[in-house]
């Protein structure tokens, strides 16, 4: 019973992947344009991710990396989330994933750095 949402999770995600995997997003027209990139032309922390999940999907990690680093650090962070739920389940105990606000306001911290860095010209490198 405890393997349910982890499980459920996994699968949610995995035909997520499988589904960006198969549709690829370089070409026009199969996915909407980012509303901030179409309205000011910045790059949001997430443009290029839908770029960096097909790239990961196909096993490109190179491109993957350029497309959104972030989004490659967060699909590792999710994965290591995913096999400590899918151990303790398997034990029948439960996962508690306890955050602090310090953490948070870290990550926010890193993802508007981030996001002004790749706007800006010497961090062209980050941009999708």
């Amino acid at each position: 019973m405890w393997l349910l949402a982890p499980l459920g999770t996994l699968a949610g995600v995995a035909a997520a992947f499988a589904y960006v995997g198969n549709v690829d997003p370089n070409e026009p027209g199969h996915y909407p344009v980012c509303p901030l990139l179409r309205f000011t032309g910045v790059f949001c922390p997430g443009c290029g991710g839908l770029r960096s999940a097909h790239a990961v999907a196909h096993g490109d990690l190179g491109a993957a990396l350029g497309f959104n680093a972030v989004a490659v650090a967060g699909y590792a962070v999710f994965a290591v989330v995913m096999v400590l739920w899918l151990v303790r389940a398997f034990r029948g105990r439960p996962m508690r994933l306890a955050v602090s606000p310090a953490w948070w306001w870290g990550i926010g911290a890193v993802l508007a750095l981030f996001t002004l860095v790749r706007n800006l010209p010497f961090g062209s490198a980050l941009a999708p």
